[in-house]
């Protein structure tokens, strides 16, 4: 490499940092919210989002990314087994994560929300009115994350024996956001509401229309119920790095969410979905912001973050670290002995996760269900980062070189001290670096003008497909 391109890998980025939860206890952290220290079992009290927003505004997150599942983890000690889960609390019980928005809006200005919410179990035209009500109720602060959801406990409950296959849910998923573009950026001409109180003309009837979507999977007339939003159409974001994943993430994603627990796991992945977006669909591949999972445990020296670490990992939960495991691939750990050694078993799924996992962590000398489930226990699928506030911008810095990621979604291992020590200690060490704001870019902008950081994007940009439906003012 050049000197002109090693300066060039490793300049400043101005990275973008959203918090990650779920309306749940403990979240990517299974059983750590036995700790005395942790209030994520509180997750019940309004005020406690609302506390929580006020404290990720104060420190200039960018967001606040809200994961969801729609059924419990039933897949180890199974099947439909969900009492791991369940006793462990391990993303059960889980609240529906857009109620808790607009109370959580109302107590901040530039604070973004980032919502997940799976298209496979519900009609487009009736989540589009929900997602262009909350963009109303935020002045235009919601993001969208797409899932197609990926347990099957969640399908019975939705009237499916079982989840539509893998490729089809994404073929699904795109006639789905297809009709959402139509929905929110071409039923209603930007200028169409006129309050003209001395006509009596609250809306121009000749500037709402249609969209007479007629497709394989749905039949949507319309139009839209809601006038246009700030953004009209949310920020969207989307997690998933399979070939339809990426093919769908390359046409429709803004930010897309990645995790693995080194830059190598995902760095192929994110070079390919920027690669796809520029030849295939013609989109600007920056303007597509890649986001990693990170859980950092912070210390002011070495030893105090390790000892933190070793604190909280004596609290996690390995019932519930497996049920996630088995959630998150369908895999039965129960089915394995305890001293066995994964590496070698039959199964190219195992085989292929405990490989990242080993290139990631090269010490340890036998992966077991055991040591699979301490790897889970603090932070999850993502890289778990512990040290001094310098030694994770560190790490930072290298997910941002060696995988091309624009920022990240940090989890917690305690709610809400995690996110207190990341302002405290780690977010000065970044702006002292060149790699977080000072500041909001719009303060009291739109989620997109401040993932974009530039005051009037709050619409959907000209590259991107759900452009080319707006309908302006004339």
């Amino acid at each position: 490499m050049s000197n002109a391109e090693a300066g060039k890998a490793v300049s400043p980025k101005k990275l973008i940092i959203n918090a990650f939860v779920e309306s749940c206890s403990g979240h990517q952290s299974p059983g750590l919210w036995r700790h005395p220290d942790d209030r994520s079992w509180d997750f019940n009290n309004i005020h406690h989002w609302v506390e929580l927003a006020k404290l990720l505004e104060k420190g200039k997150f960018h967001g606040m990314f809200i994961a969801d599942v729609l059924g419990a983890y039933d897949v180890y000690k199974g099947p439909q087994n969900p009492d791991p889960a369940i006793v462990s609390g391990a993303q059960w019980p889980v609240n529906e994560p857009l109620a808790l928005v607009p109370a959580m809006a109302a107590a901040t200005k530039s604070l973004g929300f980032g919502v997940t919410v799976a298209t496979t179990y519900e009609q487009p035209y009736h989540l589009a009115r929900r997602l262009s009500t909350v963009d109303h109720l935020t002045a235009g602060r919601v993001g969208w994350n797409i899932v197609t959801g990926y347990l099957d406990s969640a399908a019975r409950n939705l009237g499916h024996n079982e989840q539509p296959v893998h490729d089809k849910r994404y073929e699904i998923a795109e006639e789905y956001v297809e009709v959402m573009y139509k929905l929110w950026q071409s039923s209603w001409r930007d200028d169409a509401v006129k309050l003209d109180r001395v006509k009596g003309i609250y809306t121009d009837p000749s500037l709402v229309r249609q969209i007479n979507h007629v497709g394989q999977y749905y039949t949507v007339p319309g139009p839209h119920i809601c006038q246009p939003s700030p953004q009209r159409t949310p920020v969207i974001m989307q997690a998933g790095t399979s070939k339809a994943g990426k093919t769908f993430a390359a046409r429709n994603a803004e930010a897309i969410f990645v995790a693995g627990h080194s830059p190598a796991v995902v760095a192929k992945n994110i070079a390919e979905i920027r690669q796809m977006a520029r030849d295939d669909y013609n989109r600007d591949p920056s303007s597509i912001k890649f986001l990693a999972m990170l859980c950092p445990i912070i210390g002011k020296t070495q030893d105090e973050a390790q000892a933190k670490y070793d604190d909280f990992i004596q609290y996690g939960s390995e019932d519930g670290a497996l049920a996630l495991f088995g959630g998150w691939t369908g895999i039965d750990l129960a089915k394995y002995g305890d001293d066995e050694e994964l590496r070698h078993v039959e199964s190219n799924a195992i085989r292929s996760a405990v490989e990242g996992w080993s290139k990631s962590s090269p010490g340890v000398p036998k992966w077991t269900k055991h040591t699979v489930a301490n790897h889970i226990k603090i932070g999850g699928l993502g890289a778990t980062v512990v040290g001094t506030p310098e030694h994770v911008a560190n790490e930072m810095e290298r997910w941002v070189s060696e995988a091309d990621v624009d920022g990240f979604n940090l989890a917690y291992a305690l709610m809400p001290a995690s996110f207190e020590d990341v302002i405290e200690f780690l977010l000065p060490v970044l702006k002292q670096r060149g790699l977080f704001w000072e500041d909001y870019a719009v303060e009291g902008g739109t989620y997109r003008e401040n993932i974009y950081g530039k005051k009037g994007v709050s619409r959907p940009p000209a590259d991107h497909p759900a452009s080319q439906y707006h309908w302006k003012a004339e």
